[in-house]
């Protein structure tokens, strides 16, 4: 029996406005009990998330909020923990390599649930913007909602 679609959908919006995505990835999550429960109800934040490799060679993020699950008080997870991301070995080598480069960092995009009703996280392999790429791109924005507006 196929498990019904999931709505959830937990994005960071400034991400892309203060950075320009080269590459995107779908990594997994180890995830708690708890911690899982709470991102179903919609309860987690990617604000001000960041990932990085540890000394051997593990890819985790950082500051990824999922908020205490509500219904109960035993096993609460801690809500800001670095958690461990899911990659092939391929994937995490060319992602360290491409972070060693200055100005390249890998940030947390989105939190979803995937059809088979796991945690995914989409992350993106990003390079930093500077003040004049902002601004043009907040005029872009304007263009293309007067745009919108006008038809």
């Amino acid at each position: 029996m196929p498990k019904a679609k999931s709505k959830i959908q937990i994005s960071n919006r400034r991400a892309s406005f203060d950075y320009t995505f080269l590459e995107t990835y779908t990594a997994g999550i180890v995830l708690s009990g708890t911690e899982i429960k709470s991102i179903r109800a919609g309860k987690a934040s990617l604000a001000d998330a960041f990932c990085y490799f540890d000394s051997v060679g593990q890819l985790y993020v950082k500051g990824m909020n999922v908020a205490q699950y509500f219904w109960g008080s035993w096993g609460q997870h801690e809500p800001v923990r670095d958690r461990k991301l899911l990659l092939t070995r391929r994937e995490l080598r060319h992602l360290r390599q491409e972070t060693k480069l200055k100005g390249n960092t890998i940030v947390a995009v989105k939190l979803y649930i995937a059809d088979n009703g796991y945690a995914k996280l989409l992350i993106a392999l990003a390079k930093g913007k500077k003040e004049y790429d902002k601004r043009q791109t907040i005029k872009t924005k304007d263009l293309r909602r007067e745009m919108e507006r006008g038809d």
